[in-house]
């Protein structure tokens, strides 16, 4: 009989999930590790290549995750990997706060150059989301003189108690830690799916906008105490929602009006993954200051806050972090940034629109697909119970999480009921179809 033939950049599950070293290693991690990691499956990784992860048992996936949107230029990219040894066999470590290097100015001028708006910028280097965050908090309160901010519902920015207090996305990353920074206030972001009755995505953006001045600004915040609107120009946790391009315009023009500065968190949508370099580049706005981290080191730890430089005015010894820009971690980004403009940042154009012209008509095909939507590779799939009614279907899109692991693709949520679709930007179209084929499997089988 004729052997079938196993194709290398595609799955290839050998045992069942998970396989016996992955069983043993989850019980040694359940002993030691903190009980606050969310796993969703029992994936236990031992390599990873391009888009392809292999678990100790020799089981090979498809990672539509990079790693939660981090491996950019896909698993160790030979390119990565050369310059992360060329520079661990120079410097690894000296502390940009209180020394200089050179490969650090260099990714902070290419981060200036390549940043939104033709402004001047400065940048400030951290090891996290999170900590890019909380600068910009600091630098806005810092700056302004004041010691507010709007966030929005369902919005992500991080675990630390400042980006937390802004975080708005789930209950569990908030319960059992309080009082959290005063002074966050959280306004609604604008979901196209989920409209008021009688009106347009456009107008209800507009709505939305509109209510944080005629409501929140004349009832409980006075807006000349408000230092920073912080607003992700697509949500990541949240569900993946991309909002009408007003809806940025109209935050810049009641921002602008009030004095308030303009905060982009694109620690998820940035670098490349929407098909442009940054997402605030779909939308013509211009942040005062953002943030970025995922993508930038192709797995290394490493986030940027960037800012108007005559915004960046604070003293020496206002902020600073030991480990940000790293050398190793700054000359992986220097790589992943020259494979982004080279070629990554197209390709996640055209293999994203590839698979959202797939997906467009799943609504009609699939009664409980509710809404697609996506830029690029960061694609957001909607499960409904119902869809007249809408209502949001939690169990229905983990039960197709876990069948997408079983069939050999690494899928995870996002918000409250929808999967995210964010692999390596080196994506072929052929791995594309796979995913697409293998969705549209689990769905027939829920």
């Amino acid at each position: 009989m004729p052997t079938e033939t196993v194709r290398l950049d595609l799955p290839h599950i050998i045992t069942p999930l998970p396989g016996p070293r992955a069983k043993a290693l989850i019980e040694r991690d359940r002993k030691v590790l903190s009980p606050s990691y969310t796993r969703d499956y029992p994936l236990v990784v031992d390599h990873g290549q391009g888009a392809l992860i292999e678990d100790v048992d020799g089981n090979r996936f498809l990672d539509f995750n990079a790693g939660i949107a981090v491996a950019s230029t896909g698993h160790c990219h030979p390119h990565v990997v050369k310059a992360i040894e060329r520079q661990a066999a120079r410097l690894i470590h000296m502390s940009g706060t209180d020394f200089y290097y050179e490969n650090m100015v260099q990714l902070a001028e290419k981060l200036a150059a390549i940043a939104p708006g033709a402004v001047e910028r400065r940048v400030y280097f951290g090891n996290s989301g999170t900590e890019a965050v909380e600068a910009a908090m600091k630098l806005a309160r810092y700056h302004t003189g004041r010691d507010k901010f709007v966030a929005f519902s369902g919005a992500f920015h991080g675990r630390t108690l400042g980006s937390l207090s802004l975080t708005g996305s789930k209950v569990v990353q908030r319960k059992g830690f309080g009082p959290l920074e005063p002074g966050v206030y959280h306004a609604q972001f604008p979901d196209p799916y989920r409209l008021p009755e009688g009106t347009t995505a456009e107008r209800h953006a507009i709505n939305c906008v509109r209510a944080i001045e005629e409501q929140l600004f004349r009832t409980l915040l006075p807006a000349e105490e408000v230092a920073a609107i912080v607003v992700e120009p697509i949500q990541g946790e949240g569900g993946y929602i991309v909002p009408p391009k007003v809806f940025l315009e109209e935050l810049a023009h009641l921002a602008k009006k009030h004095g308030i500065l303009l905060i982009f968190d694109e620690v998820q949508c940035g670098m490349g993954r929407t098909g442009k370099m940054w997402a605030a580049d779909h939308f013509g706005v211009t942040p005062d200051i953002f943030t970025t981290a995922k993508g930038i080191a192709s797995g290394l730890p490493l986030s940027a806050m960037i800012a108007r430089a005559d915004i960046m005015n604070w003293p020496p010894g206002a902020h600073a972090s030991t480990f940000g820009g790293n050398p190793v971690a700054i000359a992986a980004s220097l790589a992943t940034i020259e494979l982004l403009e080279r070629e990554l940042i197209a390709n996640a154009a055209r293999i994203g629109a590839h698979i959202l012209d797939r997906l467009r008509d799943w609504p009609k095909r699939f009664q409980h697909v509710g809404d697609v939507r996506g830029l690029g590779l960061m694609i957001g799939v909607e499960f409904v119970r119902d869809q007249q009614t809408k209502e949001r279907a939690p169990d229905l899109r983990d039960r197709l999480v876990s069948l997408a692991f079983e069939r050999g693709l690494l899928v995870l949520g996002a918000g409250r009921n929808a999967i995210r679709l964010c692999p390596p930007l080196i994506i072929t179209r052929d791995q594309a179809g796979f995913a697409v084929d293998t969705l549209e499997e689990c769905l027939k089988q829920i």
